[in-house]
């Protein structure tokens, strides 16, 4: 029988143990965030996710959505589990204060979507793009703009969505052909087809905002020539009343392998109407903003996915009966013993847990980074914080949709046969999550922006050297935490060894970036999850003698001796270089 039960013991640990959450509920803002309210807070998403959105995961998966003449109508019980989510008001957990918000920190916010994700992916993704358009709306749209979208952005009464794939190009952005003609009254006529547009068309609100990439007349020849559009399905009056219909209209619907409740449209823009968000061929920067807050989250899909399908390998591995214990029998008035007692059923539990437990640390130090970039006092905090958000944002999207791909893989071995059929649910978790490697910009292409943009053009890895080094610097002769720091030191000599073989080859051998660039993404995530599972390490060790700390230490040293040595071979096949991969004549292929 399938089960979710998100881990709030592990949550309250991860934000407050590990984290200090106490001390970063000072920052400005965040007053409000005391530990009884934070609590609240998580009992609550863990309640309304499972009572109303892990009821509708596998219904919505096998209804999927319905389409008939541009018409979109999503599965049984998708309109009025969103009215409970506005009604309580779950998309306004982050949002400003001005605009109606609760102004909580991102950290909350990260295990909010992992709840609500993890309870239902195909529901999560309508109010996290929502938030997303709330977000480059807030940070790059006119104070006319704000008054008059923001707040029902912030509220989820309007929906959001994001245009920016054209048939004839992906992430090449730069080859778009949608138009925006000027109007003469300040406004824009759009005229073009979008693509794989999520939650383009629906019928849980009563109007969407799209946020458009698009050309001016004048625009120059690619990226620099884009400028970002919001056009509303539904003209807005100057009061904020709902006018006529704007002329943008849903082609069609995707038929996909996974998250069928959430409809993945073809998006025609007729003439629409719609305004200028920041300056004219500035778009991508503005766009950039939506995207960076869709990476986390997609990397969050990723993390709830992983969570889920390991609780209920776990639960199977309890009960499902097969074979014996290497040892012997464990109940002898059984006719077998449940299959976790076999090392390999345990190896793969293991792997999961720790993927699982180690991309919830980074997401989560991640956000915490992010609240310290915007909120703290001191300008060159900020701009410290910042540098690491801008750093570990491509990692945290591909590493952890990569793992969460891993982990629904594995969970579907625990269960064998019976995790291949429908019944169980570990298939659905494994279709679901394979679009989020791919979406939000391909790992692929996270992998350049990490290791081209970020580590090589703006030389940001100091800030994540410097607490790494801090970190084990201060542990050196630890004989208590050796079995943890030991490893970590080795792990990010590596990473630093491969930042300067990469650093010196580019030069002269621009593939080597490319070539590199993916397996240096997963290095530096090991190498981040190492230094974050050593701090865990450190938290938990004075509490060892209660089992959840125990836990806590089993699960580190697993990781350690078991994932962290995939960091060897990682360095190994960077340093191998481009050749292997390049020197094969393309016709050979």
């Amino acid at each position: 029988m399938p089960v979710f039960a998100p881990p709030l013991a592990d949550h309250l640990y991860t934000l407050y143990d590990l984290l200090d959450f106490e001390t970063h509920a000072q920052l400005p803002g965040f007053g409000h965030c005391t530990r009884d309210v934070i609590g609240a807070v998580l009992e609550q998403s863990a309640r309304f996710s499972s009572e109303v959105l892990y009821p509708l995961h596998r219904s919505a998966d096998e209804e999927g959505v319905h389409f008939d003449s541009g018409v979109v109508t999503t599965p049984k019980g998708f309109k009025e589990a969103y009215r409970r989510l506005v009604d309580g008001g779950w998309p306004a957990l982050t949002a400003s204060p001005e605009h109606g918000g609760q102004g909580m920190p991102h950290m909350v916010n990260v295990l909010f979507e992992e709840m609500i994700n993890g309870a239902n992916l195909s529901f999560g993704l309508f109010p996290g793009l929502t938030r997303g358009a709330y977000v480059a709306l807030a940070q790059h749209g006119s104070a006319e703009q704000k008054a008059l979208y923001a707040p029902k952005l912030a509220s989820g009464e309007w929906a959001g969505s994001m245009c920016l794939t054209e048939a004839h190009c992906g992430t090449d952005l730069g080859l778009l052909r949608t138009m925006a003609a000027p109007n003469g009254d300040g406004s824009h006529a759009l005229t073009g087809t979008k693509i794989f547009i999520s939650a383009g068309e629906h019928d849980l609100t009563e109007n969407i905002i799209y946020l458009v990439l698009a050309r001016m007349p004048d625009a120059p020849k690619g990226t620099k020539g884009i400028s970002l559009f919001l056009v509303p399905k539904v003209l807005v009056k100057d009061d904020g009343s709902l006018g006529a219909r704007n002329a943008v209209a849903c082609g069609s619907v995707e038929h996909k392998m996974g998250i069928h409740g959430c409809p993945t449209c073809v998006m025609n823009f007729d003439g629409a109407t719609g305004w200028l968000v920041g300056e004219p061929h500035q778009g991508l920067k503005a766009m950039f903003a939506m995207m960076n807050t869709e990476r986390i989250a997609v990397g969050i899909h990723g993390l709830a996915i992983a969570e889920a399908s390991y609780r209920n390998a776990a639960a199977y591995a309890r009960e499902r009966l097969q074979g014996r214990a290497p040892g012997g029998a464990r109940d002898a008035g059984e006719p077998a013993d449940p299959i976790i007692v076999h090392p390999d059923v345990r190896r793969m539990l293991m792997t999961q847990r720790a993927l699982t437990e180690g991309c919830r640390m980074l997401a989560l130090w991640t956000a915490q980074a992010l609240d310290v970039s915007e909120r703290h006092g001191d300008a060159a905090v900020r701009k410290q914080a910042g540098d690491m958000v801008a750093l570990m944002t491509p990692v945290v999207k591909a590493f952890l949709t990569d793992s969460g791909v891993e982990v629904a893989n594995i969970g579907m071995q625990v269960l064998g046969g019976h995790g291949f059929i429908r019944a169980n649910g570990q298939e659905q978790y494994a279709r679901d999550v394979r679009i989020t490697p791919i979406y939000e910009g391909a790992n692929g292409i996270q992998a350049m922006d990490l290791l081209g943009r970020k580590v090589l053009h703006l030389d940001l890895f100091g800030s994540f050297a410097t607490p790494v080094e801090a970190f084990v610097g201060r542990h050196e002769g630890n004989d208590a935490l050796a079995e943890f720091v030991e490893p970590l030191a080795a792990s990010f000599d590596l990473l630093e060894d491969a930042t300067r073989v990469i650093r010196e080859r580019a030069g002269t051998h621009p593939e080597e970036v490319g070539a590199a660039a993916v397996d240096y993404t997963r290095l530096l995530a090991l190498t981040a999850v190492a230094y974050l599972f050593a701090r865990a390490a450190d938290v938990s060790l004075p509490r060892s003698n209660a089992g959840f700390h125990r836990a806590k230490l089993a699960t580190a040293r697993f990781f350690m001796q078991r994932v962290l040595p995939d960091s060897a071979a990682l360095h190994a096949k960077i340093l191998a270089g481009a050749g292997p991969a390049m020197e094969m004549d393309e016709a050979m292929f």
